[in-house]
């Protein structure tokens, strides 16, 4: 009996659209499950993390700033508490979701291809929970900024799920924004890209860092532009780096490997003559 073949049942990983769009629905329903389990643990947290989200409002007015937080209609508390619970239920998730988007982006996963996405999400789940982490650390300067815009005998009155909404928002981006650099690597490891293609195109990553950022943040908060910039700035960096040492390794492995081929060529070809 013949051996059953390794790796891709597709060699060449092509798919047809309705192939792809049944891997994108599996990969979301996957990804719907683990959100609503993490909204279990997200219901019971969510006390505590409306505690620490509404620190910024509560820091103004300690500094001597009428500001408070209000519920527009009778549904709001419940409302707020789903919401906040499904934003714990995300990153609580990232582990899950992320994965399945690796594994969208490369179906048919070979058994090297399988431990790049355990490196992925090695990688990626502590960038994206510390991108989570600078958007909180930046969003007091936001909130204290957007107040400064108001007279002071004005009160800051806040809607709740306005303003959960728009720190949820925040904080995802910035996370998802940490873990960019780490999927340019994980391309480059598949072979879609080089390193040097990562790196001469660093101009136009900067520029696209500082506008996500200036888009993330307020244009006039450059301090907190600066905080969430300069990370990515690096990783991308960094990615660029770990890239082109990894085209270097790769390069010479196939060299020798093609040296190795000719010279059993050239060791056939005598042995017939």
């Amino acid at each position: 009996m013949a051996k059953k073949s390794r790796g891709r049942k597709n060699p060449e990983g092509k798919m047809s659209l309705g192939a792809h769009l049944v891997e994108l629905r599996n990969r979301l329903f996957i990804s719907a499950i683990a959100i609503l389990l993490g909204m279990v643990a997200g219901w019971y947290l969510s006390p505590w993390v409306w505690d620490m989200l509404r620190q910024p409002i509560e820091a103004l007015r300690e500094n001597g700033r009428e500001a408070q937080i209000m519920y527009t209609d009778i549904s709001g508390g419940f409302d707020l508490t789903v919401q906040i619970a499904l934003g714990i239920a995300v990153i609580i998730a990232c582990p899950v979701w992320l994965y399945q988007i690796w594994a969208f982006i490369v179906p048919g996963l070979t058994k090297r291809e399988k431990w790049h996405a355990v490196g992925f999400l090695g990688a990626a789940v502590p960038l994206f929970l510390a991108g989570v982490y600078v958007g909180w650390t930046v969003l007091p300067n936001i909130v204290r900024l957007m107040a400064s815009f108001q007279q002071s005998q004005d009160v800051f009155n806040m809607d709740a799920r306005t303003y959960i909404d728009f720190t949820f928002k925040l904080l995802f981006a910035v996370g998802v924004g940490f873990v960019l650099p780490v999927l340019l690597v994980l391309l480059n490891f598949l072979g879609v890209v080089r390193g040097k293609a990562i790196l001469k195109q660093w101009r136009i990553a900067i520029i696209a860092i500082i506008t996500f950022a200036a888009i993330t943040t307020p244009a006039t908060e450059l301090m907190s532009m600066f905080i969430l910039s300069a990370p990515i700035v690096v990783l991308y960096f960094a990615a660029a780096g770990i890239a082109i040492w990894h085209d270097h390794i790769a390069d010479k492995r196939r060299a020798k490997e093609f040296a190795e081929y000719d010279l059993d060529e050239v060791t056939t070809s005598g042995d017939n003559s």
